[in-house]
């Protein structure tokens, strides 16, 4: 008698989650097809204040950007590995340099 109860009570608990899980992809699927407002200007005043973007974001006119902020800019292998040759020797034991000079 006692399996019963247990047999029942996995199945209760199995059908609640599969229930819960059925609900959840459906409000899932409810919230990807809304249409929410587009975001305000950041100049827009918000509590008396205006909103002012972070400096990096802005041009030297004070326009915000509407560009990638990540551009980078192809370089051959041996052009790389010559900068890095020039900043590894320029930085590399500033203190033997001293001690050659004297």
């Amino acid at each position: 008698m006692l399996h019963l109860i247990y047999i029942l009570a996995f199945t209760v608990l199995a059908l609640l989650a599969v229930a819960n899980l059925i609900r959840n992809l459906m409000m899932l699927g409810a919230d990807a097809q809304r249409t929410y407002a587009p975001r305000a200007n950041p100049y827009t005043q918000r509590n008396g204040m205006f909103a002012v973007p972070h400096p990096e974001l802005l041009d030297e006119s004070g326009n915000i950007v509407n560009e990638p902020f990540l551009v980078m800019r192809s370089i051959s292998m041996e052009d790389a590995r010559e900068q890095l040759d020039a900043l590894y020797n320029a930085s590399a034991y500033p203190s033997d340099e001293a001690h050659d000079e004297a």
